[in-house]
């Protein structure tokens, strides 16, 4: 069986053909490649071009989309494209699935090894607890997994808690709010805890004054996507500015990774995927992360056995996008 999976998010969408010669047969990924985002007027486009010239064609899909997926239709929460489920079936002539990024990333931690995992807590995993996965990219995804003892595994199941109202917890978030609330109506966990959010805690540090910003951090701010400039300055131990920026964004990170672990009773383990956690390891395991994840005032003991394991495979969504696609019909 060939599948073909996509992984569409705001900044890159990556695309995949997967063969599976069994149902319980590992995935083998005979091909992939990554695309701008914006570079394409629409996902069709983009399928398109992909498979142009390939004599391979897909017996199903899967595409895993940042974005609310209702009645199978999807309008990309940061991305100006409408995605239809059957406009991509009449393209691509087979079935299609669409999930939430976040719900096929889920699918995609039953595909990876012991090695493509980073512990932060060992915790006490309940195996057949809920489990929570977060993830930080060009947005703010959300999703939770539960135990379906019919199927004997965890289900994933999509979240837009990503854009649940962000909540200050001391006076420097305070500050920060109120200067995002001079600019928006309204302020979600996204627009802090996201690579966007980087940029925007950056820039209230430098309206305060009283950072020097280097000359060369400039340009590369404005060169391009100024989130890796000001993270990689971070972890060398450059500019003040940007290393207390990425204090308070992997603070801010650990905070809702514990919101989200404490609404869902994670027990089975919480999950940090996404873009950003693996190019800041460094800041994701000296203490900051987890001693955020924690407060949580009475239930820091709770949240102590709670598991927390960052994915090390950027491909954990691709891998579960093929997944789904694979999988045996009900109608089959």
């Amino acid at each position: 069986m060939i599948v073909l999976a996509g992984d569409i998010g705001g900044t890159k969408t990556h695309l995949g053909l997967f063969t599976r010669a069994k149902p319980k047969a590992a995935l083998v990924m005979t091909h992939q490649e990554r695309f701008v985002s914006r570079g394409y007027v629409d996902l069709e486009s983009l399928c398109a071009d992909y498979l142009k010239g390939r004599s391979t064609r897909p017996d199903a899909a899967a595409f895993g989309i940042a974005g609310p997926i209702v009645n199978g239709r999807c309008e990309a929460t940061n991305l100006p494209w409408v995605i239809e489920r059957t406009s991509l079936e009449r393209l691509l002539s087979c079935p299609v699935t669409m999930l939430n990024d976040l719900e096929s990333m889920a699918h995609g931690v039953a595909e990876l090894g012991p090695d493509e995992f980073l512990t932060l807590n060992p915790g006490v995993e309940v195996k057949k607890g809920a489990r929570a996965i977060i993830a930080a990219g060009t947005g703010l995804g959300e999703g939770y997994m539960v135990w379906d003892a019919t199927w004997n595994r965890h289900v994933p199941s999509a979240s837009e808690g990503g854009h649940a109202d962000f909540a200050a917890r001391n006076h420097d978030e305070i500050d920060l709010l109120r200067r995002l609330l001079a600019r928006f109506e309204r302020v979600s966990v996204e627009r802090v805890v996201s690579g966007t959010g980087i940029r925007e805690i950056f820039d209230h540090l430098a309206a305060t004054g009283r950072y020097d910003i280097p000359g060369a951090l400039r340009e590369a701010l404005d060169s391009g996507d100024p989130s890796p400039a000001i993270s990689h300055a971070a972890m060398n131990g450059g500019a003040p500015i940007c290393v207390e920026t990425m204090r308070r964004f992997v603070a801010a990170y650990g905070a809702e990774a514990g919101n989200l672990a404490l609404k869902v009773m994670a027990r089975g383990g919480l999950y940090v995927g996404g873009g950003i956690a693996p190019k800041i390891l460094p800041l994701m395991t000296d203490g900051l992360f987890m001693s955020n994840f924690l407060d949580k005032g009475r239930f820091a003991p709770l949240m102590s056995t709670i598991p927390v394991l960052v994915l090390l495979n950027e491909m954990a969504s691709l891998l579960g996008a093929a997944a789904v696609a694979a999988r045996p019909r009900p109608a089959d």
